[in-house]
C-alpha cells in the first residue's frame, strides 16, 4: 500500500505518519522508485504500537528507544524484552541503594533469580521504599498472598509469546505490559469494591 493507504488503513493523519519515518520510530517502506516507497502490515502493527504508547503518555525519545530494540535482531530475546520494558511507565533512572536491599529480599523470598540489573527489580524497590516509608511495607503474608496469582498471570503471557521472530515477542511484551497492567489494577480495585459490598453492607 501507498503512504496515503497506510494513514488511512492505520487511522492517524498523513503527517504523523510522515513524522514517524522522519524520527526512525516507524521503519521505511519498500523503495519502489527514488520517491515512492510501499507499506504493509509490519507498518500497521508498528503504527498500532506507537499509538498505544503515546496514548499512555509514553515519550516518543522511550518509543523510539522500544523500536529500536525491536528492530535490533541479534540481541537476546531476554536482554531485548529488559530494555523494551524498561522503558515503559514507571521508568526508573536510579534508585536510592544501587543493590536493591528491599527488592532482593523479595525475592530471595520467592526463590527467584532475575538478576539485580534487569529493569523491574529497580522499580521493585522504588516500589517496595515508597510502601515502607508510608507504614505499609510488603510483609511475608501479604507476598506470598500475592506471588502465586502473579505468577500464574506470568505464566499465561510467556506461554502466549509469539516467539517465531524476536520482533514480535518484544511486540507483544511491550503491548501486554503497557496496556494490561492498567486493567489488571482496575480489576483489583473493582475485585475489593464487590469484596466490600458482600461482606461490609
Amino acid at each position: 500500500m501507498q503512504i496515503s493507504e497506510l494513514a488511512a488503513q492505520a487511522g492517524v493523519p498523513l503527517p504523523t505518519v510522515k513524522f514517524y519515518l522522519r524520527t526512525g520510530v516507524l521503519m521505511p517502506g519498500e523503495s519502489t522508485s527514488a520517491t515512492r516507497a510501499v507499506y504493509g502490515d509490519p507498518h500497521l502493527r508498528r503504527i498500532a504500537l506507537i499509538k498505544a504508547l503515546s496514548h499512555l503518555g509514553v515519550p516518543m525519545a522511550r518509543i523510539k528507544s522500544i523500536t529500536e530494540v525491536i528492530d535490533q535482531q541479534d540481541l537476546p530475546l531476554l536482554d531485548a524484552l529488559a530494555v523494551a520494558t524498561a522503558s515503559l511507565p514507571p521508568a526508573v533512572e536510579t534508585t536510592p541503594e544501587p543493590d536493591h536491599p528491599r527488592a532482593r529480599a523479595v525475592l530471595d523470598s520467592l526463590g527467584y533469580s532475575v538478576p539485580d540489573d534487569y529493569p523491574a527489580v529497580a522499580q521493585l524497590e522504588l516500589g517496595l521504599a515508597a510502601a515502607e516509608a508510608a507504614g505499609l511495607p510488603l510483609d511475608e503474608p501479604r507476598l506470598h498472598a500475592y506471588a502465586p496469582h502473579i505468577m500464574s498471570i506470568a505464566v499465561y503471557d510467556i506461554d502466549h509469546l509469539p516467539v517465531e521472530t524476536p520482533s514480535e515477542a518484544i511486540e507483544y511484551a511491550v503491548l501486554g505490559t503497557a496496556l494490561y497492567e492498567p486493567i489488571l489494577a482496575a480489576l483489583r480495585r473493582i475485585s475489593h469494591a464487590e469484596l466490600a459490598t458482600r461482606r461490609l453492607t
